[in-house]
């Protein structure tokens, strides 16, 4: 692959602080545009396209392309090395303090007449590990969410995401409160140059509509991280200690959720949650707070 080269000509080494590993395998960059679906209409925002191999194919692929790189040197030469794309901005800012909805709106006047709805747009990025969930979070909250969301991350991280019953935690439930998750395919570390110390995985987000339940969103996941307090302990303890209350007025508010008081955070469905979340706020006549 062309990144080693790229390297050379240009004089650079990956920035160990801002989490730089480049792909070099041809089948996983192959992995990630076929998982991503990408069509003419299309509008993707790409995160840290690094040497920009993976930004040519996703420009090639996709109507118009947003590639958002941090580190300036980078930015300078994606700007030389791709200014015969047309359909390809370069931005060279940080994407956690940038509004996607502002981004795109900004610039609809420059899309192609092929391009569709361009606030129905896709996020396709090889994330350094260490910005995963902030990243994540960032367009799971956002006011305009894309339609779908492809990132290399971790594998521990990937298998965290999509975990099930009995294995969920706050980042799980973070997630798939907003989509559906999956794992696309596994990658190991000499994918990569430099090889990372751990494996990789493509994970594919299908955003839902609407979240899969209907709550306010910032009182659910204060209940949710309270429950998560004091990890592994039974319920009606973690949620005593992380709401500041009386065990047996949480006991007396899961009983009547219909939920056991042994139970475990990490065993409860979002439905679950979403009604424990109803009782606590109806019963209790205000907002949860911790």
């Amino acid at each position: 692959m062309q990144t080693k080269r790229l390297l050379r000509h240009f004089g650079l080494r990956a920035r160990k602080g801002l989490g730089q590993h480049f792909l070099i395998d041809e089948e996983v960059l192959k992995l990630v545009t076929s998982a991503a679906e990408l069509a003419p209409a299309d509008v993707v925002i790409e995160i840290g396209p690094g040497l920009g191999v993976l930004t040519r194919e996703l420009a090639r692929q996709a109507g118009w392309l947003f590639t958002v790189e941090l580190d300036s040197r980078l930015a300078a030469i994606l700007k030389r090395t791709l200014a015969s794309s047309s359909n390809v901005t370069v931005v060279n800012r940080d994407i956690l303090q940038i509004d996607p909805a502002a981004l795109l709106r900004e610039q609809t006047v420059r899309f192609s007449r092929l391009v569709g709805s361009p606030l129905g747009y896709k996020v396709v990025a090889n994330l350094p590990y260490y910005i995963t969930s902030p990243v994540l979070r960032h367009f799971l909250e956002a006011s305009l969410k894309p339609r779908l969301i492809v990132v290399m991350v971790q594998k521990e991280v990937a298998e965290a995401i999509t975990a099930g019953f009995g294995q969920m935690s706050v980042l799980s439930i973070s997630v798939q409160f907003y989509g559906k998750p999956e794992v696309i395919s596994y990658v190991p570390a000499r994918c990569f140059y430099p090889a990372p110390a751990v494996d990789s995985a493509i994970l594919r987000i299908t955003m839902y509509p609407k979240p899969v339940v209907d709550v306010d969103e910032e009182g659910f996941f204060r209940l949710v991280r309270a429950g998560f307090t004091a990890s592994r302990k039974q319920l009606g303890n973690s949620l005593s200690q992380g709401l500041n209350l009386p065990k047996e007025e949480v006991l007396s508010l899961l009983e009547k959720a219909g939920i056991r008081p042994q139970r475990r955070a990490e065993t409860l469905t979002l439905e679950e949650w979403a009604e424990l979340w109803r009782v606590f706020t109806q019963l209790k006549g205000r907002e949860v707070a911790c």
